[in-house]
């Protein structure tokens, strides 16, 4: 009876020594793909000051040459009169949301404008950095995106308070609602309003998250199919590469209409 137990003992030990060893080689030379390993934070310092963790990561260093690449891109040659390249996409930029905040806002949101804009560079410039090769896309966190979401909800919320006063809690009452039904419908506008934040982080978050995931599961194809068998994952990879590039614009641009919308709530009520 010992005898058995030690020769079932032995066999499961083998069996998982095997198991590793497969793991290990399919890590090496098999398909192995890890499509979560690029949202992965590293530390390059440990950092803390009074038990808060203040470490520089990939992830602020990318959030610092985002924020470098758009203030190149608004400040390089804008006092040229001849504007050169650089010069005239930042203007075109600068066009671009100020057309929207007026169709949105209208002349009353002239004073947030540098708000909106800073809001869709940042954005932008996370999302498009994030398709460089090696590279980390920091609007691919929760933590990021629902900071930023959360930035807006909270100004948001003190424009209408300090433009309104008490009169802003009139934004839950929709005019000309039956009286039988106002109840119900308070709630549903209370629980719409406090679930802004939530769903303008996770709306960019899961889109630049997914996109990227599945960007690195079809190149894991590619290269685990070889030469002859890679060409359609490849093909797809292209494809899905210039569907993320339009998704990163996009999502900025939603990101920056959600934000106007909301300030237009705050200032104009309904």
């Amino acid at each position: 009876m010992a005898s058995t137990d030690q020769n079932t003992a032995e066999t499961a030990a083998k069996t998982a020594a095997e198991g590793a060893h497969g793991a290990a080689k399919g890590g090496e030379g098999g398909i192995g793909i890890d499509p979560m390993h690029q949202f992965e934070i590293h530390r390059f310092t440990d950092w803390n000051f009074g038990g808060l963790d203040i470490s520089f990561t990939n992830a602020s260093l990318w959030m610092v040459i985002g924020v470098c690449v758009s203030s190149l891109l608004l400040l390089a040659g804008s006092t040229k009169l001849v504007p050169g390249r650089l010069q005239s996409i930042g203007e075109l930029i600068y066009e671009f949301i100020a057309g929207m905040m007026r169709d949105i806002l209208g002349d009353s949101g002239r004073a947030f404008f540098p708000l909106v804009l800073t809001l869709f560079m940042f954005v932008l410039s996370a999302n498009m950095l994030g398709m460089l090769p090696y590279s980390f896309t920091t609007t691919s966190h929760i933590i990021v995106t629902f900071g930023l979401a959360a930035f807006v909800f909270i100004g948001a919320t003190i424009v209408g308070f300090a433009k309104h006063g008490v009169h802003y809690l009139k934004l839950f009452v929709p005019s000309g609602v039956p009286s039988v039904l106002l109840p119900m419908l308070v709630v549903i506008e209370v629980i719409s309003y406090f679930t802004r934040p939530i769903s303008l982080s996770v709306r960019l978050f899961a889109n630049m998250m997914a996109g990227h995931t599945m960007l690195k599961v079809f190149a894991g194809f590619v290269v685990a199919m070889g030469f002859l068998g890679g060409w359609l994952p490849l093909a797809m990879m292209i494809a899905l590469t210039g569907l993320e590039i339009l998704i990163a614009f996009l999502q900025a641009y939603v990101f920056a209409v959600l934000t106007c919308i909301y300030l237009n709530d705050a200032i104009n009520m309904h």
